[in-house]
């Protein structure tokens, strides 16, 4: 019973993952892999919050530079700014998506028909107003910078749709960004 209730809940936490919303684009690691890394810094200073700002930015800087240390720890990478051997930086910019068309509507009208003498399908509805329309996206580019040559060896682009455009939840941001970093550095090799 232990074991179909632990295996039922892995389950469900695996589905979960999945459905998160949270897409990578990972570049390709054989540069990054060449360059026998170990030791990183951060190009960047942390943002200053100095006037308390509830601004997306400023709640997520502290978050990333946790978790993309966190990560790159478990990897066996060090931040040692001395010894550096790359750097790491991050963007952050919102984005749009254009939504999807519903398969039940015509060319004419984004939105599905109706039949004579049919009932209207509810879901078909729903899903069309759902999928279609413009809808936010955060982004987030991590770049992996050669200190000595200023060339970069390895990025990831990070894509999370944006739930609640005009209200942050910091908790919800701090769950969405630990497990979008996780996902996208997960095809970065461990350090040799």
């Amino acid at each position: 019973m232990r074991i179909t209730t632990s295996l039922g809940i892995a389950l469900l936490s695996l589905a979960i993952v999945a459905c998160s919303g949270i897409e990578t684009r990972p570049a390709p690691t054989e540069d990054f892999a060449k360059g026998n890394y170990k030791y990183y810094k951060w190009r960047s200073e942390p943002l200053g919050n100095n006037i308390k700002s509830n601004d997306r930015i400023y709640l997520m800087d502290p978050i990333v530079r946790r978790e993309l240390d966190a990560n790159l720890r478990s990897k066996g990478y060090v931040l040692d700014p001395q010894k550096a051997q790359f750097s790491v930086d991050y963007l952050q910019a919102p984005g749009l998506r254009m939504g999807e068309k519903s398969e039940a509507a015509s060319n004419i009208t984004p939105y599905p028909r109706v039949v004579a003498n049919r009932q209207v399908d509810g879901a078909v509805v729903d899903n069309a107003h759902a999928l279609g329309g413009v809808k936010e996206t955060s982004n987030i580019a991590i770049q992996f910078n050669d200190v000595t040559s200023k060339r970069e060896v390895w990025q990831v682009i990070i894509t999370k749709f944006v739930e609640n455009v005009n209200q942050v939840d910091p908790k919800e941001l701090d769950k969405s960004l630990t497990t979008a970093i996780a996902k996208g550095l997960e095809t970065l090799p461990a350090a040799p």
